[in-house]
């Protein structure tokens, strides 16, 4: 098990992230998600609430260049299922979910970001909480070690997830250029049962230059509620 702390501390750009785990308590479903940005036009954004849900927007919209792969939906929910990604995946596997599709089948259609030389990978997640019971997946896109010609695709399904327990996926390995993609299976961590204490953690583990927008949620098992909090760098915290 990782300390989600120490692996942010220790990584000035991984790009965007998700975790997915159970509490320790084992009484909560818990999702984050954070982008960070190098350039002017990806730390132009924030995140804002949308339905059961959150979207991009430009914080300055005079400053917007290219919206294509920085405006799009990270979080849907769709009946007991909640999506979280770091792009417009997100529709697509909303899309195909309510079409009776699987999580992996959504997302064959699907390949790493247009970004040359980065080829930035799409990660994504599905949570399903229903009548006490919570399994997730998780998946990447990848160039196949920067070949666009090829995507590698992986996913990684929990279906019993320990209390305590969760997964990191990132973009990036680090900084760099181009910026190396991630590699291995979704990462170990620690989850925790208060809610303000894992966001306060996690905003401030991220690197202070980099970092643009963290969203958090932490769904109740038996129940379905939620509680979210979204930190934007651009606005404070809503």
């Amino acid at each position: 098990m990782l300390s989600l702390q120490q692996e942010l501390e220790s990584n000035d750009y991984p790009g965007r992230g998700i975790v997915i785990g159970l509490s320790a308590n084992g009484k909560y479903a818990v999702t984050a998600y954070f982008i960070m940005g190098r350039s002017v036009n990806s730390r132009n954004r924030v995140f804002v609430t949308e339905a059961d849900g959150i979207r991009t927007e430009a914080f300055d919209p005079s400053k917007l260049e290219d919206p294509s792969l920085i405006i799009y939906a990270p979080v849907r929910v769709l009946g007991s299922d909640t999506i979280v990604t770091n792009g417009d995946q997100t529709d697509t596997i909303y899309d195909g979910l309510s079409k009776g599709m699987t999580f992996e089948q959504s997302l064959r259609s699907r390949e790493f970001e247009p970004d040359a030389p980065n080829y930035t990978p799409r990660i994504s997640g599905v949570m399903h909480v229903e009548k006490g019971a919570f399994d997730y997946s998780m998946s990447i896109l990848k160039s196949d070690d920067g070949n666009p010609s090829c995507c590698n695709r992986y996913t990684f399904s929990y279906d019993k997830p320990v209390a305590g327990e969760g997964r990191f996926i990132h973009t990036y390995m680090h900084d760099g250029n181009p910026l190396p993609s991630f590699t291995g299976e979704p990462k170990p961590v620690i989850i925790e049962d208060d809610m303000d204490d894992f966001t306060a953690m996690l905003w401030n583990s991220l690197n202070e230059e980099n970092k643009v927008s963290l969203f958090v949620r932490y769904i109740d098992i038996e129940t379905g509620e939620y509680r979210t909090s979204i930190v934007n760098k651009n606005q404070g915290a809503d």
